[in-house]
C-alpha cells in the first residue's frame, strides 16, 4: 500500500492528510515534534488571556485520527534521504515513504542578538512559546516588565496578551511607524495612536542591541542600540517576523532558497517530494503580485487541498486567487482584499477615509489610467470576502465599488454604517483632485 508521510501537523499538513483520505485509502502518517494533535496557532493568545483552554484549540477530537486511519507520530525528523525514500528520526529510528509532504511551517527570526537564547526570551508561534510566556509572565508580580522586539502581527498579539494580565509592555519597532512596510501612512499612524492609547510604550525607530542576563541565565534587561538605554524586564518577545523551518533539510539534495523551492504544482526538485505552507517557496517567484513565500493560514490550507489532488492522481496547479487577509490590532479588526501597497505604485492612486473617532478607516487603491478597482484595506468596518472577490474578478471600476460599498458591509443591521460618509468624501476628493 502506498505510504504518504507528512512532516508537520499545522493547517497545511493536516488539510493535505484529510483530503488525501477523502480521495484514497493509502497509508497516511503525520509527524510532528511539537504536539501530538493539530491545534489552531491563531488561538494561542486566547488561551493565555483565559478565553479558552488549550484543548479547545484542537479542531478535531482525538478519536478523529483513528476513525479516519491517519497515523500520528510525535518525533523529530533529523534527515531526509530522497534516494532511499527514508526519513531518519531522532532515537535512530527510520521511516520509509512513497510520497513525502514537507509542511514544517515557520520559526521566529533571530538575528544574532547577544542573549537571544536566554531563559525568558520567546516568540509566539509554537505551543512551547505559549508555555514560556505562561512560565515567565504569569502575572505582573512575577513579570514586572516585558519588552517586545519587532512590529508585526505577532508582536501586537503578544502586546495584547501581556497587557491583558496587567504587565507593562515596551514595544520596540525599528520602523518609523508601525507596520509601515505594509500599511499606507494614514493607517499606520492610526495604529500608532491606538497602541499608545492602550498604555503600551511604543518606541518607533529603535533597535535591540542586546539582552542581558542575571546570575541564573534569565533575562534581566535589554539595551537599545540608538540610545544605549537599558530597560529592566523579565520577558523578551522576539517577534521580528518568521522564516521557513527548513534547517533539517539542508543536508538533503532538495533544492532550497529561503524556503523549500516548489513549482506551481508544489513539487520540489526531488521525485515524489512536495512542500506546502509557510516553508514552501515558489521557484519562479510569487504568483501574480504574491510573494514567493506566504506565511498565511488560508494559503496553507489551499496548498494542502491542492497537493492532495495531485498525489491522488489529479495533477492540479496551485491557484490561490485574489489576495486577502485579516488580523486584529488590539480591538480593531483589519481586512484587506486585492492589492493596497504602502505607497501607490505607478499609475495608481489611494483614497483614504478615517472616522473622527480614530478607530475606523479605509484605503482604496485604483488605477489612474483605467479607473479599475485594485484593492481595499478596512479597519474597524467588517466587509464581505465574497463580494470583493467577485468585484475583483469582474474588474469593476472604483466608482462602482464606492457606490456599492453597503453591499459589501458585513455588520449586522443594528451597527452603524459609514458608506454615505465614505462616498461623499470620495466624491469630494475627486473634485478637489
Amino acid at each position: 500500500m502506498k505510504h504518504t508521510i507528512i512532516i508537520g501537523n499545522g493547517i497545511s499538513g493536516v488539510t493535505a492528510a484529510r483530503h488525501i483520505r477523502k480521495l484514497s485509502d493509502q497509508k497516511i502518517t503525520i509527524i510532528s515534534a511539537e504536539t501530538e494533535y493539530f491545534f489552531s496557532r491563531t488561538a494561542l493568545m486566547y488561551v493565555y488571556m483565559g478565553h479558552m483552554k488549550f484543548e479547545h484549540t484542537q479542531p478535531y477530537e482525538p478519536w478523529f485520527w483513528e476513525k479516519n486511519n491517519i497515523s500520528l507520530k510525535k518525533a523529530y525528523v533529523k534527515q531526509i534521504d530522497t534516494d532511499a525514500k527514508t526519513l531518519h528520526l531522532s532515537e535512530n529510528e527510520t521511516l520509509k515513504y512513497d510520497t513525502l509532504i514537507i509542511a514544517t511551517g515557520s520559526k521566529p527570526n533571530k538575528f544574532g542578538w547577544p542573549g537571544q537564547d536566554l531563559l525568558g526570551v520567546t516568540g509566539l508561534y509554537h505551543k512551547q512559546d505559549l508555555e514560556n510566556v505562561e512560565k515567565y509572565a504569569p502575572n505582573n508580580k512575577v513579570c514586572k516588565k516585558a519588552v517586545i522586539v519587532g512590529g508585526g502581527l505577532i508582536g501586537i498579539e503578544l502586546a495584547e496578551m501581556l497587557s491583558a494580565r496587567g504587565i507593562p509592555v515596551t514595544f520596540l519597532v525599528r520602523e518609523k511607524s508601525f507596520w509601515n512596510g505594509v500599511l499606507p501612512d494614514g493607517e499606520s499612524q492610526m495604529i500608532n495612536r491606538h497602541i499608545k492609547n492602550h498604555h503600551i510604550d511604543l518606541r518607533l525607530g529603535f533597535n535591540l542591541k542586546e539582552i542581558k542576563s542575571d546570575d541564573n541565565g534569565k533575562v534581566k534587561s535589554i539595551v537599545i542600540t540608538e540610545t544605549g538605554e537599558e530597560i529592566p524586564c523579565n520577558l523578551v518577545g522576539l517577534t521580528a517576523g518568521v522564516s521557513p523551518n527548513i534547517d533539517f533539510i539542508k543536508e538533503s539534495n532538495i533544492e532550497l532558497g529561503r524556503g523549500v523551492k516548489v513549482n506551481r504544482f508544489l513539487e520540489t526538485s526531488a521525485k515524489d517530494v512536495y512542500a506546502i505552507g509557510d516553508c514552501a517557496e515558489q521557484r519562479d517567484g510569487g504568483i501574480g503580485e504574491r510573494r514567493p513565500i506566504e506565511a498565511v493560514w488560508y494559503t496553507g490550507r489551499m496548498m494542502g487541498e491542492t497537493v492532495a489532488q495531485t498525489i491522488c492522481g489529479n495533477r492540479l496547479e496551485y491557484k490561490p486567487g485574489h489576495w486577502f487577509n485579516s488580523a486584529k490590532f488590539l480591538d480593531i479588526e483589519y481586512q484587506t482584499y486585492g492589492w493596497v501597497f504602502s505607497k501607490p505604485r505607478e499609475n495608481e492612486a489611494h483614497f483614504h477615509w478615517k472616522h473622527e473617532d480614530d478607530t475606523k478607516c479605509i484605503t482604496v487603491c485604483y488605477s489612474t489610467v483605467t479607473n479599475k478597482f485594485l484593492g481595499i484595506n478596512t479597519f474597524g468596518i467588517r466587509m464581505r470576502h465574497e463580494v470583493f472577490d467577485k468585484w475583483l474578478t469582474e474588474e469593476r471600476d472604483v466608482d462602482y465599488v464606492m457606490a456599492n460599498l453597503a453591499v459589501a458591509n458585513f455588520d449586522p443591521e443594528l451597527f452603524k454604517h459609514y458608506e454615505k460618509d465614505i462616498l461623499a468624501a470620495f466624491k469630494k476628493n475627486l473634485i478637489e483632485a
